[in-house]
């Protein structure tokens, strides 16, 4: 294992698990992608083992502090450990988060659980280095039925690695089914966005849900129906809208297995577009949620992305009725919770509409912040009556 001396080291004293090109004394040339790495200062201290990708700007992903051997054992006890962590913390572990990466000091997987399936996303040059091992030990850990690999996000070319799905193991055709809050999902873990759902809402999901009683409204960038379904079955009325048919139509089909389609119905269509035409119907509603993708891609288009969620949040708090409820998100870790209340704050003027916190709130429990990266927090959601 070749070492690594750094030019400084005091990010990665304070805990960051990340080593930039830039601050690297070696030429990067001169090791290979996704290689095990030891990483010492100037005084050739030893500062920890992490694996190394000459072809990005985050060249080094630290896996360990202590100079021990980082071979099957190693992995094993750190998914180990972030199984039990899930099992300890979470009333129902069956549908989770399993692994968060960096939070779970396994940089650059991502292990989510629904039933008898679980997905792997493999992120970085490091990981992917890694995939026969990783693969094989939470197989033998968690003997799943199905194993689907989604290797398609958009951050493995930052890594200089292709985009691929494959089925490891399992009937592609045999779709997991899900139970949040009494409602039941079905989850495409080979079709659907990001491993198929979005478990990170799910404790903000449940908190709406005991305040919305009844009333009529808007889930905005409804994906598979997750707000919509949960609040429609405290017996409010609610419309989904989504860009996605792929999308809205298992949304539908999900209503139909919960005998909700009296009360949930949903709509293909841009969501800035469908917000104009109800602006024009003057129709009201006693909440919206609102909870779109990511719009800050890199910390350059963060002005232009500031100008959308505005635009978005002031659009919606003119269609609630005075005192209506407001459940509006951020995923883009690039703006900061500051930047989103003060956006949230420009928008209630632009809307002409008061505007009261009644809570802040981040990602589920099953993905936890490192404190030292604050990378790891990336969700922001905020409730609020609009007056």
């Amino acid at each position: 294992m070749q070492n690594v001396h750094l030019k400084r080291s005091k990010r990665v004293l304070q805990g960051h698990l990340w080593v930039f090109s830039n601050e690297i004394e070696e030429p990067l040339r001169d090791f290979l992608q996704g290689e095990l790495v030891r990483i010492l200062d100037r005084r050739e201290t030893y500062l920890g083992t992490g694996y190394i990708n000459p072809k990005s700007l985050i060249a080094i992903r630290i896996l360990t502090r202590e100079d021990v051997p980082v071979e099957r054992a190693f992995f094993a006890d750190r998914l180990g450990r972030a199984l039990d962590f899930r099992d300890r913390l979470l009333d129902d572990s069956a549908t989770c988060r399993l692994v968060f990466s960096e939070a779970d000091y396994l940089p650059g997987l991502i292990v989510d659980r629904y039933g008898s399936c679980i997905v792997v996303q493999l992120l970085t040059a490091g990981m992917e280095h890694l995939k026969d091992l990783m693969l094989d030990l939470l197989d033998k850990m968690l003997n799943p039925v199905t194993i689907v690999v989604r290797n398609d996000s958009r951050s493995r070319l930052l890594e200089g690695l292709p985009q691929y799905k494959e089925l490891h193991k399992g009937d592609p055709d045999t779709l997991p089914v899900i139970n949040e809050g009494g409602v039941r999902f079905t989850v495409d873990p080979m079709g659907g966005q990001k491993t198929g759902f979005f478990l990170d809402q799910r404790e903000n999901r449940t908190a709406f849900a005991k305040m919305v009683k009844g009333g009529q409204g808007l889930d905005l960038f409804c994906h598979t129906g997750s707000w919509s379904l949960r609040l429609a079955a405290t017996g409010a009325t609610v419309t989904g809208v989504d860009s996605s048919e792929r999308a809205v139509r298992q949304a539908e089909q999900n209503a139909v297995m919960n005998n909700l389609q009296e009360k949930a119905a949903f709509v293909i269509s841009d969501v800035f577009d469908f917000l104009e035409q109800k602006k024009a119907d003057g129709r009201m509603h006693d909440f919206i949620v609102c909870d779109p993708p990511a719009f800050v891609k890199s910390a350059s288009k963060i002005r232009e992305a500031i100008r959308a969620y505005t635009d978005l949040n002031a659009a919606c708090m003119r269609l609630i009725k005075p005192g209506g409820l407001l459940a509006t998100s951020s995923c883009s870790y690039h703006l900061q919770k500051d930047m989103f209340t003060d956006l949230l704050r420009d928008a209630a003027r632009a809307s002409g509409r008061g505007l009261r916190l009644l809570s802040r709130r981040s990602q589920a429990m099953d993905h936890p912040v490192l404190l030292a990266m604050p990378e790891t927090e990336y969700l922001k959601c905020s409730f609020l009556v609009v007056d």
